[in-house]
């Protein structure tokens, strides 16, 4: 299965907000693991977060950590923010199950 990925409005200008480099780091890590399986927990790069509602889901590319949630067949993603300010991201925004 094929999943479509949708970047958030607040999403989608932390993008835009980043480096060159970096975008295109982000654009191959979502093209990479969100097309055809967002779900599948790596030591390293995915991490379903424990005791959240939302975001489902992490993502880490290098120093980033990309905060989204899987629905249906669409990667939702909520958030692109650097590993310093990831946990306060999720202290603000997180929504507790």
């Amino acid at each position: 299965m094929k999943y479509e990925i949708i970047l958030s409005p607040h999403a989608r200008v932390q993008f835009h907000a980043l480096s060159a480099h970096d975008r295109a780091k982000v654009r191959d890590a979502l093209d990479t693991h969100f097309v055809h399986r967002p779900t599948a927990e790596s030591k390293s790069r995915i991490k379903r977060l424990r005791d959240l509602r939302k975001p489902q889901y992490r993502l880490r590319v290098d120093d980033l950590r990309v905060f989204y949630d899987v629905e249906g067949g669409e990667v939702i993603v909520h958030s692109i923010v650097d590993k310093p300010h990831a946990a306060d991201w999720l202290a603000e925004e997180g929504e507790p199950s």
